[in-house]
This record gives C-alpha cells, sequence and structure tokens, in this order.
C-alpha cells in the first residue's frame, strides 16, 4: 500500500514516541462525517469498523457533538463527591429507556465488565448466601471482555493473556454456544456460581452467531440454579444488531446489562452497568467508583446519543441493510469468500487464503478503494458501518468490497 510522505511521518511518530500495541491498517485519519473519514491527504474512505461498533449514529453525529459543546461551556467534571445536575436526569433518561431500576455509570468497556464481576461477586455473597471467597463467576471460550488482569484471566487467546499472570481466580471457562457445557458446570458448582458472563455474538471473535435459542436456554438455566446472566453488550448493543440489545432477540431480560462504546457516539468514552434495585443495591457507598464515572459531559452525551438511535430508527435500519449486505456478500462468487455470517449491521467475511493472499491483504486492497476494515484473527473481516449508512451508500460500498476481492484473484 502506497502511504503518502505526510501519512508516513504521523506513522513514524507514532511508533517513535508511543507503546507499540497495536498493529493499526496504514491510513492516518483526520476528519469523519456520518459514515466517512478522510485521511491527511483528503483521501474519502466508508468506514467499516465503526470504532468496533462505537460509532452506530455516524462520526460527529451534530445532535451529539451540541451536547457535547454546550455542556462543555458550563461544567465539565466534578467528580462524585458532590451532586451534579446532569447525573440525575441521565439515570432517570437510561431507567426509561432501558427498564432497569439503576444504573452505575463508568467510562470505557473494560470498567465496565469489571463492575458487572464485582457486582455479580457482591450479589453472590450478600444474596445468594456463598460463601466468603469462593464465589465463581462463568465465562466463554472465545470471548473478549477488555484487557485488565481480571478480564484477561477468562481469555482464551493468548495474545490477550499470555505473560500477564498470575491470573485472577474463581473464574471457569466454557466452550461457547454450548448449552450443555452451561448446565454441567452449573450442576457442579452451582451453589457457588454467582453470574454468567456472556456475549450474545461473540464480536472480536470474528462475529460468532451462536445457535437461535441459544442465549434463553443458558438463560433459563441459570434462573434455575439462581445464577446471573450477565450480558455484555458492548458492541452488540445500542441497535448494532437490528435490536436495541442483542438479547432482545430472544425476549430475554439479562439480570445485568453492559452497555459502551455507542452509549455516546463515539464522541467520548461512556460506559454503564444496568442492574435492579436486588442487585445493584448490594454495593455500597465508597464501595465502588470513577472519578470520571457519570461526569457531565458524559450525561448529555449519552442522552443526545441515545435518542439520534431512536429519532432515526437506527434499529430498523440495521436490520433492514443487514440482510442486503448478507444477501449480496453470499451471492458474491470469489474464491477467497468461505463463509458470510453477523446480524444487523455486525457481519463478518471468513476469507480463505488463496494465491498467497489473506484477509489484511484484502484489507489493504479495500483502503486503496475507498473503504476501511480489519481483520480479526488473521482470516476474518468484520463489516459495521455506522448505522445511518444509507441503502445506496451501502451497495456503493458493498462494489468496492467485491472489486477488491477480485482485485487480488
Amino acid at each position: 500500500m502506497k502511504i503518502s510522505p505526510k501519512s508516513q511521518a504521523f506513522i513514524t511518530q507514532e511508533e517513535h514516541f508511543g507503546a507499540h500495541n497495536y498493529h493499526p491498517l496504514e491510513v492516518v485519519l483526520s476528519r469523519g462525517e456520518g459514515v466517512y473519514v478522510w485521511d491527511v491527504d483528503n483521501k474519502r474512505y466508508f468506514d467499516f469498523l465503526s470504532a468496533y461498533s462505537a460509532v452506530n449514529q455516524g462520526h460527529c453525529h451534530p445532535k451529539i457533538v451540541k451536547a457535547l459543546t454546550d455542556q462543555a461551556q458550563k461544567l465539565c467534571l466534578t467528580s462524585r463527591a458532590f451532586y451534579n445536575d446532569t447525573l440525575g436526569p441521565y439515570e432517570e433518561f437510561i431507567h426509561n429507556y432501558f427498564g432497569y431500576d439503576k444504573v452505575l455509570p463508568m467510562n470505557s468497556g473494560a470498567e465496565a465488565v469489571e463492575t458487572a464481576l464485582k457486582l455479580s461477586r457482591r450479589w453472590g455473597y450478600a444474596k445468594k448466601g456463598i460463601h466468603e471467597n469462593m464465589a465463581m463467576i462463568v465465562g466463554c471460550e472465545g470471548n473478549f471482555h477488555g484487557r485488565t488482569i481480571s478480564i484477561v484471566s477468562l481469555s482464551t487467546d493468548p495474545d490477550s493473556y499470555a505473560g500477564y499472570g498470575p491470573f485472577t481466580p474463581g473464574l471457569i471457562k466454557i466452550p461457547y454456544n454450548d448449552v450443555s457445557a452451561l448446565e454441567e458446570v452449573l450442576t457442579d458448582y452451582g451453589k457457588n456460581i454467582a453470574a454468567f458472563l456472556v456475549e450474545p455474538i461473540q464480536g472480536e471473535a470474528g462475529v460468532f452467531v451462536p445457535d437461535d435459542g441459544y442465549l434463553k436456554k443458558c438463560y433459563d438455566l441459570c434462573k434455575k440454579h439462581n445464577v446471573l446472566f450477565v450480558a455484555d453488550e458492548v458492541q452488540t448493543g445500542i441497535a448494532r444488531t437490528g435490536k436495541m440489545l442483542c438479547c432482545d432477540h430472544e425476549d430475554i431480560r439479562p439480570d445485568i446489562v453492559i452497555l459502551g462504546k455507542a452509549i455516546s457516539g463515539g464522541v467520548l468514552p461512556i460506559s454503564a452497568v444496568l442492574a435492579d434495585d436486588e442487585i445493584m443495591l448490594t454495593i455500597k457507598p465508597g464501595e465502588h467508583g470513577s472519578t470520571f464515572g457519570g461526569f457531565p459531559l458524559a450525561n448529555r452525551v449519552a442522552m443526545a446519543a441515545l435518542e439520534v438511535v431512536k429519532e432515526e430508527k437506527l434499529t430498523e435500519r440495521a436490520t433492514a441493510l443487514g440482510e442486503i449486505f448478507r444477501r449480496e456478500m453470499r451471492n458474491f462468487d470469489s474464491p477467497f469468500v468461505e463463509l458470510v455470517r453477523g446480524k444487523g449491521l455486525l457481519n463478518a467475511i471468513v476469507v480463505k487464503p488463496y494465491n498467497g493472499k489473506e484477509a489484511w491483504d484484502v484489507c489493504v486492497a479495500m483502503a486503496q478503494n475507498g473503504l476501511i476494515a480489519k481483520p480479526t484473527h488473521k482470516h476474518i473481516i468484520r463489516f459495521a458501518p455506522p448505522l445511518v449508512i444509507t441503502e445506496e451508500e451501502l451497495m456503493e460500498a458493498i462494489e468496492i468490497i467485491k472489486k477488491s476481492f477480485r482485485s487480488l484473484e
């Protein structure tokens, strides 16, 4: 991929002064609007990653940006040592929007997952009666819940956990999309299990969509064994899969919901944990918190971002356009395309190596043709455009994807 001197200067600067913990596609972005981003040389691209589904409402959505700038001129941060005039309205807004008694505001997705783990353990001791230091959490192989020590302790990806031990105890890993595995572990250890933590669709694993009924069966097992069903909807939530929450596809109401990414429309790091009083109120003042959790800027931005989702009918748009994307790509005859899968506008193509070319080469070709996406697990490309994309724009983007595959055959 040809890189301009201007772009190369920024890339070199990052490599020299920054940690080498990412391997970006060599595109240097400077501006975004809606479904498009522009690089430092003013070349335009379709954004088909959406910052890992954080930018569902499109880049720099005017309503969200206005909420940010209006509040930034009044009050940015108070900490939770004091009340402010934005947090209460935000909390009531979230209660009415999602239907849970309480929200615990945090910043990053990983922080929200950690909060859910702590909340689950606390509930296990305070309500279920698990003996002290015996609470266990069940997670799934192939998961990606974040990067903290406790979270990578649940990972089965060596890139996430290797070299970071010793790991957090009390965590059990079972195969994903395997109801019998959950039933077995709940039967054997149920009295000490506080929660089952699951992604409704495993995003980082390559948009691994479980079998129909999997989530409902797992939910029912959790109810049977008095175990919390905890849904990590950081990537799948906020309309991405064609429902407000991905769990809505199976009509289940998780005991704890973890949200992040698109709850801010990509404008700020904002996350949230939702639960009813019986669970949430087991944590008392001083026992958990965050300096920035629930800060005024975040509160105003999140309300605006969630209003946009409903006003612009993004759940309906994700459903309709997702079906078009999968149909077009499944009907596309290419030696590279092994499998197309997804739900709503969270989709992936499993790429079969051909002519010495792999998924990374496809992504480079797409970037050259004006569309950016990124491989995961080396052989899978995730396609997740902002949900504000129009059908006309989607069809134009699909032609770029097809053209890029063809150019490597």
